[in-house]
């Protein structure tokens, strides 16, 4: 009884601890509202995109599924990876590339420009919601891991409401590529807030089973 009282971690302690909880907590629900909102924003945008980007009808729709395919193959990477890297490393990745590519669709000139970055979009932002979990549940010891997931849970749930009004509003109050470049000051923010205060796990070597992933990337393609 006395060596399995041992093994069970301790209480009260989160598994990283930091001095400005508060603060990061915020950077991190920043990273994943802005990754949440990207999968509806441009929906109400299309008909602007499509005369804009010389796209028709059926091909205009590319600038929403060439995001969303590509975090569904992204995703199950993020635990191999972050083990690889670092979880802090890959988050920081992560958003800097989701602000990279949000300020590239921006400015697409055609829609084979707008789909690429749109691609590179989707995947650096299928690494961020699954990293935020994990931060959020890192930083904060167990007995109030359940109130910071359930914060964490507003912005996932709020996130695809909120797409199409910011959107709409921006398109027609000034032009449908604000719908990315909204992004830039929220995530310049939440990349300083993460890069100061973020803490992260040692990198470990993961084995990577490259033929499944190839399988299973290829049947969601």
């Amino acid at each position: 009884m006395a060596s399995a009282a041992q093994a069970l971690p301790s209480t009260g302690k989160a598994a990283l601890p930091v001095n400005q909880r508060g603060l990061l907590t915020v950077g991190i629900m920043g990273a994943t509202i802005i990754q949440i909102l990207d999968t509806t924003i441009a929906n109400v945008a299309l008909p602007h995109m499509q005369t804009s980007l010389g796209g028709t009808v059926e091909t205009i729709t590319w600038v929403l599924t060439s995001y969303i395919v590509a975090s569904a193959v992204a995703i199950p990477l993020t635990g191999w990876l972050a083990s690889r890297v670092g979880s802090r490393q890959l988050f920081l990745i992560a958003v800097g590339g989701f602000i990279l590519a949000s300020m590239l669709c921006g400015i697409a000139t055609n829609l084979t420009e707008m789909v690429l970055f749109r691609m590179f979009q989707g995947v650096c932002g299928a690494f961020i919601a699954p990293l935020a979990q994990t931060a959020i549940l890192d930083i904060n010891p167990p007995e109030k891991q359940g109130s910071a997931m359930s914060i964490w849970g507003m912005c996932i749930m709020v996130g695809p409401i909120l797409g199409p009004i910011v959107g709409g509003f921006l398109t027609e109050n000034y032009d449908w590529r604000w719908c990315f470049y909204v992004n830039l000051p929220i995530g310049a923010i939440t990349f300083a807030i993460l890069w100061f205060l973020l803490p992260g796990r040692p990198p470990q070597k993961r084995p990577f089973d490259a033929f499944g992933f190839a399988m299973m990337a290829l049947a969601l393609a």
